[in-house]
């Protein structure tokens, strides 16, 4: 019976039979397709990894640039923002000074005229000369005046002579009346006669005391202590009784006083500040002749009304002035310490905005917004001033507002600057 088995394979038959060509081309074979899957793997990774590269570098241009755009639209979005400073208000001072200008004014001045017309004998005073009350500057010479007194005095002597014999003869008159040795009718004529003798009488001593009165002008006299400032006369000048004030070159003054020893400046305080002036204001005055000196002074009084001119209180100053080291008509400086009893607010004048509303602040809120606030201003000290109301303590104001700027917008603060 025939095998019809295939033959053994060598690997079967566990002989190391040599292979033929065609074991050759089969061992071949298989050693190349097993090289072959060994790089395909190799082949699949080469697109990840440039696909990798490709996108780190894409990425190391991009992130800068995104970066750099963020940046800058942040930076535009800051620049487009306004950026502010801010200022907290602080409380107003208690005492303010007020400075105002002054003219220094002689306590007391008078022109001093004749009062008797005549001829100027003599006058014992010149201009800068201190005197007393009641001391004789000049003495006019009046020989008529004195003649007219001599004659008055006549007249009053005959006139006293008169009523002297009329006043006894009625009374004689009287007592014979008591006995009815006279008539009724006689007696009252008598008496009538000694009483129009006593007219006459007392009208003789009237005449006599206005000449004598006229007769003490010759004497020309200083109405109170003071300096001579003015001598417009001189020896054998004719002067006339009262003279002719107000005519120019032809006053008629022969004299002019002024007091010195206690001196007037008188200020125009403004309305604002009219009510914290009282006798008791603190003040003293400073003069352009003596630099860094305080010369004492205190308020006297004042008008009590505001001037409508100028909206202004007239104020008195009066200064002890015995040292003699301020002049009358000089200039000066005058220092008020005024006292407020309730301060307010203190802002300086660049943070105001003057709207047609009123005077606006503008202030930053907690979202970082603006708010404009209306205000009311009380005392004026410069180049700061005092709000009285429409501001808070806490308020975080706008210094140097511009003119553009609304209610609302949006603004960032500066960082406060250190010194």
């Amino acid at each position: 019976m025939n095998d019809l088995s295939p033959p053994p394979r060598p690997d079967e038959t566990g002989t190391d039979a040599t292979p033929g060509p065609a074991a050759a081309a089969t061992t071949s074979s298989s050693t190349a397709s097993a090289a072959t899957d060994a790089r395909q793997p190799q082949r699949r990774w080469w697109p990840l990894a440039l696909a990798g590269v490709a996108g780190a570098l894409l990425l190391a241009g991009i992130v800068p640039r995104l970066h750099a755009s963020a940046a800058l639209t942040q930076q535009t979005e800051a620049q487009s923002m306004l950026t502010v400073s801010v200022i907290a208000p602080r409380p107003a001072p208690a005492v303010n000074e007020l400075l105002l200008p002054g003219s220094i004014t002689p306590f007391a001045e008078a022109s001093i005229y004749a009062r008797t017309s005549g001829y100027l004998a003599h006058w014992t005073s010149d201009i800068g000369a201190h005197v007393k009350s009641g001391q004789t500057l000049a003495t006019i010479d009046a020989p008529e005046l004195d003649a007219q007194l001599r004659q008055a005095r006549a007249d009053e002597a005959t006139a006293q002579a008169n009523y002297d014999y009329a006043k006894s003869t009625a009374q004689r008159w009287q007592d014979m009346l008591k006995t009815q040795s006279v008539a009724q009718q006689d007696a009252d004529s008598k008496t009538s006669d000694m009483q129009a003798r006593r007219a006459m009488l007392a009208s003789a001593q009237a005449n006599v005391a206005h000449l004598a009165e006229l007769v003490s002008y010759e004497k020309i006299t200083a109405p109170f202590d003071g300096v001579i400032t003015a001598r417009n006369v001189d020896v054998g000048a004719l002067v006339t009784a009262g003279g002719t004030p107000g005519t120019a070159g032809m006053t008629g003054e022969l004299f002019h006083i002024q007091q010195t020893g206690v001196l007037r400046v008188f200020v125009d305080v403004p309305q604002n500040d009219a009510a914290f002036v009282t006798p008791g204001t603190s003040v003293y005055l400073s003069a352009p002749q003596y630099p860094g000196r305080h010369i004492a002074a205190r308020v006297a009084r004042n008008t009590g009304s505001i001037d409508p001119a100028s909206r202004t209180l007239r104020v008195e100053v009066d200064v002890d002035n015995q040292d003699g080291a301020l002049m009358p008509g000089a200039y000066a400086q005058v220092h008020l310490a005024l006292q407020s009893s309730t301060p307010a607010l203190d802002l300086p004048v660049s943070a105001l905005l003057f709207r047609p509303d009123g005077v606006t602040v503008a202030v930053v809120d907690a979202q970082g917004r603006t708010v404009l606030k209306t205000v009311h201003i009380g005392r004026d000290f410069g180049t700061h001033v005092e709000i009285t109301t429409g501001l808070a303590a806490n308020d975080r104001v706008i210094d140097n507002p511009g003119d553009a700027l609304t209610a609302g917008q949006a603004v960032q603060i500066a960082p406060a600057a250190h010194s």
